[in-house]
């Protein structure tokens, strides 16, 4: 098939890649110029492990191409993804400016093409009723009345965990596809039976597909703030809280995933899409505490781990500390949101003379946001680690996980990475 997405960030990138493992034909659509040369070049505005083999392979075989005409994409397309962003607004609520923009230019595309069926699917992460009631409607309202009758809308959320993301698009768990007809639920069925078997495919009305998303992004999000609260009451008792999240998660109920006690959450999606819920909720009359709890404890955790030390120096004020990781989480070069950027913030609150940091993939998104003279950024980790002797540990990636590193050192580990055997003095933020 043909398939035209809209957007070529996170999402819209690997989903459209991942099409082309199946002979589909993809034109990726950014308003980023830049970001379009490059894609064409093979040259990924994004750190995801495999992804770049697969554009690689896509371009040669001219499965793939990027363009910023929407013309071109929408033209001989068989359906069209929407993959923008809906970030947030200042008080949490959900920003679809996005969402607009993209159905008027759609709209105004479609109005000088010959009018034939098409499948338009929402793949960015919305609220219930924004495909019907705000991207539908706008298209809706702007197309000729021939347009009108061959148009289809549907909805397609992912749940691509990053830093695995390949791997989530070909295995997933399941494939929900929200529909309001037969040709939106066939055509997509047909598209995904490239990839899982039927009984991986849920099929639910749109709204349901929309509300699908948030519940499952809210619900691992409020998992990792109960382990940490549970985490935070182990630490003063004493007790290791991976033991006791070990005889949890052992409950077939429960499940051990995402009740690793720490930092807490960040990325692009948990933290945006609890707080667009959790808005979204109370606009209904609704008070959402639980997602409200969540949300706060969330919020508290970094602030823990800086407590850590400064009971046991009694002041920071003046001292060098090393911070292992800038990304939200490993495999990643994503600081959206990160608890790594919130934790050196901290530390730089408390008046320290300098932050030697370093990140596998994240520096440079970490350079352009945080550009304090007092932030030394290293080139190697073995660098980092000799500039001063108290360090931090804020993203697990693979690399730091080696005890060696840390002889003669003094650790607040927020990931538990390690155990501490060679540092001269250990202590993990829940632990």
């Amino acid at each position: 098939m043909k398939v035209a997405v809209i957007g070529s960030g996170y999402v819209g990138l690997v989903t459209g890649a991942c099409f082309t493992l199946k002979k589909h034909e993809v034109v990726l659509v950014d308003v980023v110029k830049e970001k379009v040369d490059k894609i064409n070049k093979g040259i990924l505005p994004i750190y995801e492990p495999g992804l770049d083999e697969i554009v690689k392979e896509a371009l040669e075989e001219k499965l793939l191409k990027a363009t910023t005409d929407y013309k071109e994409a929408l033209e001989n397309a068989d359906m069209v993804f929407i993959a923008v962003p809906t970030p947030s607004k200042e008080d949490g609520s959900l920003d679809v400016k996005y969402i607009e923009q993209v159905a008027s230019q759609i709209a105004e595309t479609l109005e000088g093409l010959k009018p034939r069926k098409l499948l338009l699917v929402m793949k960015s992460t919305v609220l219930p009723g924004t495909t019907e009631n705000i991207f539908k409607e706008i298209i809706i309202n702007k197309v000729s009345e021939e347009w009108k009758g061959k148009l289809s809308f549907a909805m397609n959320p992912e749940f691509l965990r990053e830093g695995i993301a390949v791997e989530d698009f070909l295995n997933p768990d399941r494939v929900v596809i929200g529909i309001e007809d037969d040709y939106g639920k066939d055509l997509l069925s047909k598209l995904y039976l490239d990839f899982v078997n039927e009984d991986k495919i849920l099929i639910t009305p749109i709204k349901v597909a929309e509300l699908i998303k948030y519940a499952s992004n809210a619900f691992l999000a409020m998992k990792i703030s109960f382990a940490n609260e549970i985490g935070n009451l182990s630490k003063s008792l004493g007790i290791d809280v991976y033991q006791v999240m070990d005889g949890v998660g052992m409950d077939k109920r429960i499940g051990r995933a995402f009740l690793n006690a720490g930092l807490g959450f960040g990325g692009s999606c948990f933290p945006k899409d609890v707080s667009a819920l959790l808005n979204f909720g109370r606009g209904l009359g609704h008070k959402m505490l639980l997602l409200d709890a969540t949300l706060q404890i969330n919020k508290e955790q970094p602030k823990k781990l800086v407590d850590l030390a400064l009971k046991r120096y009694g002041s920071l004020k003046d001292k060098e500390i090393v911070v292992l990781g800038l990304a939200f989480k490993p495999n990643t070069d994503d600081i959206r949101e990160s608890k790594a950027i919130e934790l050196i913030k901290l530390l730089l609150d408390e008046g320290i003379k300098a932050v030697h940091t370093y990140d596998p993939a994240a520096m440079e998104n970490a350079k352009k946001y945080l550009s304090n003279n007092k932030i030394k950024y290293h080139a190697t980790l073995e660098n980092a680690l000799s500039s001063a002797e108290i360090v931090f540990i804020a993203t697990e990636w693979q690399e730091f996980k080696n005890e060696d590193l840390y002889e003669g050192k003094e650790v607040f580990d927020g990931r538990r990475v390690i155990e501490g055997k060679k540092a001269k003095y250990y202590e993990g933020i829940c632990w």
